[in-house]
């Protein structure tokens, strides 16, 4: 047995400089240890990703990420074209909204919950906001949700697509508008788990109008996007739903295609806090996921273990200081669904 099987890639030490570029810092993890190697590891795989043509990129978006003032960071990857499909929870599509409407405060998690309770402010861990302004982005939903037809199954990606227009047309800032406007697919499986489920339950009640959504419809519509792809690349941060869905894709194109499980992604990149030993999902490795014909054992896998509000910033202007092009989407997603009405 030869040592150099081993040591042959040798660890590089990071000096410090006082122009040094978030990009070239990062570059310089990518060649220490532990998370901030797979950090740089990370710009490196997303990089390679934006600039592989045949490569439709999904990207989930876990969490409540957009009460801590990362929305926009997903907004500029999606007017540089850098993302095709977007899967968030409907905390990240609505409380963008609330972002833009009324705001967030900087807090503290060492606080009376009661006295903010009878204040009518709603805290998320160190992150305050107005539960009365809230409640108005409720409305705004509620109101969207009274234009649309009854009797009529919704996918979320119908449903998001026009929330997104809507907005675009009363200039809210916000991601679906901005999906909307660069043509980026949404699909949220568990929209109604959020503030979207109470906006459809006042329609519901209080004038009578039931909006139905089909999650059947839209496990098809973006298992055709799979179907379709030459080659896939998917993006986590966090995991939970939005992880599980984008992973489906890859693992039940060979199923309805009546072939092996030979369509993972090509590229996968996770930012997780979630530990793999205690057998859930967000945190499971992408090892794992090879048994399952989700990821390529051959492919560009990498996992960092980090807060996304630290991660997300960096790799993102990483990129901006990397790429300089807005990427061109694979042709085929331009006519793949009719604009819903």
């Amino acid at each position: 047995m030869k040592k150099g099987k081993y040591l042959s890639k040798k660890l590089k030490t990071i000096e410090v400089e006082k122009r040094k570029s978030v990009s070239q810092l990062l570059k310089e993890m990518e060649k220490t240890g532990f998370q901030g190697r797979k950090l740089g590891e990370t710009v490196e795989v997303f990089e390679r990703m934006i600039k592989d043509k045949n490569t439709t990129i999904f990207l989930g978006f876990a969490g409540s990420m957009s009460t801590t003032g990362q929305w926009k960071l997903i907004k500029w990857l999606m007017e540089r074209r850098y993302i095709d499909v977007f899967v968030p929870t409907g905390a990240n599509i609505s409380e963008d909204i609330q972002d833009t409407l009324h705001g967030y405060y900087q807090g503290h998690w060492l606080v009376d919950d009661e006295e903010l309770w009878k204040l009518k402010i709603f805290r998320y861990y160190d992150v305050f906001t107005d539960g009365e302004k809230y409640r108005k982005m409720t409305d705004l939903i509620k109101e969207f949700a009274l234009t649309l037809k009854e009797n009529y199954p919704y996918s979320t990606r119908e449903f998001c697509w026009l929330f997104g227009k809507f907005l675009a047309e009363r200039k809210i800032d916000s991601l679906l508008a901005t999906a909307y406007k660069k043509k980026v697919y949404v699909f949220c499986p568990a929209l109604v788990d959020s503030e979207y489920g109470i906006a459809l339950v006042l329609a519901i009640r209080n004038h009578k109008k039931h909006i139905i959504l089909d999650q059947t419809k839209d496990f098809y519509e973006i298992t055709l996007i799979g179907e379709k792809s030459k080659k896939t690349g998917a993006i986590f941060v966090g995991g939970g739903v939005p992880k599980d869905f984008i992973q489906m894709v890859a693992a039940e194109k060979g199923v309805i295609k009546g072939e092996t499980l030979d369509y993972p992604h090509e590229y996968a990149i996770q930012i997780t806090t979630d530990s793999p030993q205690w057998g859930g999902l967000s945190g499971a490795t992408f090892e794992e996921a090879i048994s399952w014909g989700k990821e390529a054992k051959k492919g560009n896998n990498v996992q960092c273990y980090c807060d996304a509000t630290i991660a997300l910033p960096l790799i993102c202007h990483a990129l901006a200081q990397r790429v300089n092009f807005e990427r061109k989407p694979p042709k085929f997603l331009e006519k793949l669904f009719n604009e819903p009405v």
